[in-house]
């Protein structure tokens, strides 16, 4: 039903920051394997699963019965985020949201220690992200699988991983320092300017392609 999406960069054009062979264990077999899991627990797909963004809201509302299909159907999800939050392209943030950073945290550096900190603190597994509610900017972690598309005040601008498969094969257990270097190397502000403005309305939110008939055939 839903297909691994490629990346949109090669695997080495991320490095030093992210090396290739991290890129291919972490999108070609831990994101594979969620997208394998998902579509078996979905099985054949029923005509109402319009996207995968309703799958997961849906099976967020069902308790202990659904959580396999929630953990893994966001975990999808926040892959896919996560790969468009980064670019091997260097840029600045667009002008809104550089107004909105000065706005939330003082400046970029203050935003990059909020976001830094947020992820070193945060135990265990999980993600980081740079959310928008009300054109405030504000840093968040959640934990595992669990993501923002569920929390309907925040919009999400961008996200890193914080699984240890992300990072351990380049920094071992050295979070902040992968941190550090994806912040300042790799963070895609283009996209998150884009997420902003959508959230401010203008424009369209990034969203998980659809499934198609090919998806649903295979």
């Amino acid at each position: 039903m839903f297909s691994l999406p490629n990346l949109a960069y090669a695997y080495d054009a991320l490095e030093p920051t992210m090396s290739a062979k991290t890129l291919h264990f972490h999108h070609d077999k831990h994101h594979a394997a969620y997208v394998k899991a998902l579509n078996d627990l979905l099985g054949v797909a029923p005509k109402h699963i319009t996207s995968l963004e309703d799958v997961i809201r849906q099976s967020a509302l069902g308790g202990a019965d659904a959580a396999k299909l929630f953990n893994n159907a966001a975990q999808v999800w926040n892959h896919a985020f996560f790969w468009q939050s980064m670019t091997p392209v260097a840029a600045d943030p667009g002008p809104e949201l550089q107004t909105a950073i000065q706005s939330s945290f003082g400046d970029l550096a203050q935003m990059r220690e909020a976001f830094i900190k947020e992820g070193v603190n945060h135990f265990g597994s999980g993600w980081v992200w740079l959310v928008a509610s009300g054109g405030r900017l504000s840093v968040v972690s959640t934990h595992d699988a669990h993501d923002i598309i569920t929390e309907r005040a925040l919009s999400p601008l961008i996200a890193c991983d914080l699984w240890e498969h992300a990072y351990y094969l380049d920094y071992q257990n050295d979070r902040k320092a992968y941190l550090g270097a994806w912040f300042d190397t790799l963070l895609n502000w283009a996209f998150a300017s884009s997420q902003l403005a959508a959230a401010s309305g203008n424009g369209v939110a990034w969203r998980f392609d659809t499934p198609t008939e090919s998806a649903k055939a295979a």
